[in-house]
């Protein structure tokens, strides 16, 4: 049978600047026991310091704030950007909060999005990927248990270890994060992790899905790893609604403003240009923004570019208002997820065979209540037996 698609939420977060913040974030918290209810797999919070849209300092508060509100879903960091920590600190952190949550703990790393980040820092923008491989090549380590000595121009380690074990076996789930350039498959490869693939539908991360992954595979080979296209995430923007024109409708709350954070602040090449942005979006296969069949028909072209995936991610937008974009969540888990699980569906063979079998199955039934009716009358007589239920009986023999 083949594997069940898993579902989640990639949660930056984007928060306009007209809202309180504080409220922002506890809608972010109230999202994670929403996607629980509603059988979603994972969670991800994303780690930002400037720009003003994208909220979260620090994906562990969130981890642990979201772990003591749920029971069953993952949550993870997407992601920890790993050249702003020291690696044994970060390692540290997340193998506590594994126990914390029961191994319900997920460590995503990346470079860090925001360029005004890393200048506040003073870490030179054009070593921030270097840097995310220096990392990630000890984290891993120290992650599986061992003993890591290792020298840098920005951090060392001398005979280091995590004290605390995580509590998942081998170690906890670990992802690299992709865009377009192969530096996130690279990563995952090396190391034998798994990757998230942002901005999946982007034009050209869209045409890059299948190289990136090939070039995971031959990293991890040249390595001495293997990697599994289940532990391969990707991110894409949906809103569903009952057709696509409410779609459409809800979406204009916030996408205006979402589209220009990316464009004009975060400087992130993945929202496409001219005209209407929601036409923009639905013309270059960006975004969903319609019914189920939109979004079925979306993920089943992720798959065939890809070649398969285990988990898609909800990119966390904010386009709707609150109650719509809980709406919209909902119905991805009612009509959307039921029609991509590959498995049979036995209730619809099921209603097919009892369809097909009705007027046969009606008659022995008629016939079994008729019987017992008979054997009453045989028994006791006409005379507490409604009318009606005698007229619908089958005429005697020696009536014929």
């Amino acid at each position: 049978m083949p594997s069940k698609l898993r579902y989640g939420a990639f949660i930056g977060p984007h928060h306009p600047m007209n809202e309180n913040p504080t409220l922002c974030l506890q809608r972010d918290l109230e999202l994670a026991e929403h996607l629980e209810y509603l059988g979603y797999d994972e969670i991800w919070y994303g780690e930002h310091h400037s720009a003003g849209w994208e909220t979260i300092a620090s994906p562990e508060v969130m981890i642990a704030a979201a772990a003591e509100r749920t029971k069953r879903i993952k949550l993870g960091s997407a992601v920890s950007s790993v050249p702003y920590h020291h690696p044994l600190m970060l390692a540290e952190r997340y193998s506590q909060l594994d126990h914390m949550t029961r191994g319900r703990t997920m460590l995503g790393m990346g470079p860090g999005s925001l360029a005004s980040d890393a200048e506040m820092m003073g870490i030179p923008v054009a070593r921030q990927r270097d840097m995310m491989d220096e990392a990630i090549d000890v984290i891993t380590r120290l992650m599986r248990g061992e003993t890591v000595t290792h020298r840098t121009d920005w951090f060392e380690l001398n005979n280091a270890r995590i004290h605390l074990t995580p509590y998942s076996r081998p170690s906890i789930d670990m992802i690299a994060a992709s865009t377009v350039s192969p530096t996130g498959s690279r990563a995952a490869g090396r190391n034998g992790i798994g990757m998230l693939s942002f901005g999946a539908t982007s034009s050209a991360a869209f045409d890059a899905l299948s190289s990136n992954w090939a070039i995971c595979e031959e990293i991890a080979r040249d390595n001495g790893k293997t990697v599994d296209r289940s532990n391969w995430r990707l991110v894409a923007p949906m809103h569903i609604a009952e057709t696509r024109e409410q779609a459409r409708h809800d979406v204009r709350f916030g996408i205006e403003g979402w589209a220009d954070y990316l464009r004009n602040v975060a400087a992130l090449p993945i929202v496409p240009g001219g005209g209407d942005v929601v036409d923009a979006m639905l013309d270059s296969h960006m975004a969903v923004i319609g019914t189920p069949d939109d979004a079925i028909a979306q993920i089943q072209r992720l798959k065939k570019q890809s070649g398969g995936f285990g988990t898609l991610l909800l990119f966390g937008t904010n386009w709707a208002d609150w109650p719509q974009t809980k709406r919209s969540y909902e119905m991805i888990a009612r009509y959307v997820m039921p029609k991509i699980d590959e498995a049979p569906d036995n209730r619809i063979i099921s209603e097919a065979e009892c369809r097909a079998a009705r007027p046969e199955l009606a008659g022995k039934i008629g016939a079994a209540i008729q019987d017992r009716i008979q054997r009453h009358i045989a028994e006791k007589g006409e005379s507490n037996i409604a009318p009606e239920l005698i007229a619908a009986l089958p005429p005697k023999a020696d009536e014929s």
